[in-house]
């Protein structure tokens, strides 16, 4: 309860925001981290604050490119048996660390106007699939979600269409919960064209 307390109170305060998401494992050259940097730079000129996972990898990417712009830089941390730390380049008042991954995920969507989601592991696909399945189940709003990088994704939209699709796990148009870009324009102008349509909310 205590974290859900202190997670409303300062993320009440922040505004619209886009959470980012993506390996903890990524190098600072790999051209995942400077396009979540260059993302997060471009959103936050359009007046979005950036909300990560507060770690490494993809999440720092993020929030140095909000803080290079000096956007709001969000970091909802997680205790872990390997000890992640909050990395650099979240604002001092907008850090929180939680012990329970279902209270962080509450926050990354409750305060989210958008997920932009790069390469990751079983943490990014798990925030992935619990955002469209809230989505498809109408649980929440309707907002973009937007995966980076054709190639990374590409095997896993194929299996999608072949077999949950065609084998009827989910209808057709559940296709059109997501899309996938391959640039930091691509990205900002998706979620810029969705609140050109529709109302932009936060999901309470």
């Amino acid at each position: 309860m205590a974290e859900f307390v202190e997670g409303f109170e300062k993320m009440g305060r922040i505004g619209p925001c886009v959470s980012i998401f993506g390996s903890a494992r990524t190098v600072v050259d790999s051209k995942y981290y400077l396009l979540a940097e260059e993302i997060a730079h471009k959103l936050t000129l359009e007046g979005y604050g950036i909300i990560t996972g507060g770690g490494p990898g993809i999440m720092e990417a993020a929030n140095k490119g909000a803080q290079k712009s000096n956007g709001k830089s969000v970091g909802l941390n997680i205790e872990l048996p390997f000890e992640q730390a909050p990395n650099a380049f979240i604002d001092y008042d907008k850090s929180i660390t939680f012990d329970y991954f279902f209270v962080r995920k509450l926050m990354f969507i409750k305060y989210a106007q958008g997920f932009v989601v790069l390469p990751g592991g079983f943490g990014t696909m798990d925030e992935l699939f619990e955002s469209l399945t809230l989505i498809q189940t109408r649980k929440i709003g309707r907002f973009p979600i937007i995966l980076v990088g054709k190639s990374y994704w590409s095997g896993l939209l194929n299996w999608i269409k072949e077999v949950l699709v065609t084998e009827k796990y989910i209808n057709p148009e559940d296709l059109n919960l997501f899309s996938i870009v391959d640039s930091a324009e691509e990205a900002v102008n998706a979620i810029d064209s969705f609140y050109s349509k529709y109302l932009l909310k936060p999901n309470f």
